[in-house]
């Protein structure tokens, strides 16, 4: 009993801000969808900061394909790919990812947390709400997009920026490593 209580242990330890960001994000997500749905007409919009004009609207409409609209109807495969994402981020984060990188599971669980909210549509409607329309009146609208969405993309950009930055400072700490060896070698000989 005590090596299981210990593996629970060590998982929950690992995992504990990936499902708290996820249970922040899901029910976050559901909720703005939901007032959304109740207070806007599909393919209607309301201007909800009247300073920004038509340059930032919310619209009620539905997509039936990936974030920001892209290939539509392929509902289902979303569903299986959000599986597949959320269990491969908590296999990677109980046994791989270090423990003191608390900000890249804080990034992750936006990603948990934005799939899953985007699979509860899925499941409830067959397609995701979206409402957030961003661009220049008779110019261009970034296509529609929700909270679960937002979620995806800014945790996934930060995510690639915190490795990144993690990456330039072990290079170079090596650097400057191999620089103390090298000079430590010259003064002996």
């Amino acid at each position: 009993m005590p090596e299981n209580e210990s593996m629970f242990k060590k998982v929950a330890g690992r995992t504990w801000i990936i499902v708290l960001v996820a249970a922040i994000i899901i029910p976050l997500d559901q909720w703005t969808k939901e007032l959304v749905r109740q207070n806007i007409a599909k393919f209607d919009y309301i201007i909800p900061i009247p300073a920004l004009g038509e340059y930032f609207v919310f619209e009620h409409v539905d997509n039936y394909g990936a974030a920001f609209g892209i290939l539509q109807g392929a509902g289902s495969v979303f569903i299986v790919i959000a599986a597949v994402v959320t269990v491969g981020v908590f296999y990677y984060a109980i046994l791989h990812l270090p423990d003191n990188q608390r900000l890249i599971r804080i990034l992750l669980g936006f990603q948990v947390g934005g799939a899953l909210g985007n699979v509860i549509d899925r499941i409830m409607q067959g397609y995701v709400t979206d409402f957030v329309k961003i661009g220049v009146p008779g110019v261009y609208y970034w296509p529609n997009f929700n909270i679960a969405d937002s979620s995806i993309v800014c945790s996934v950009i930060a995510l690639a920026a915190v490795i990144l930055y993690q990456d330039i400072q072990a290079s170079r700490q090596a650097k400057e490593e191999s620089i103390e060896i090298g000079a430590a070698g010259s003064s002996e000989a």
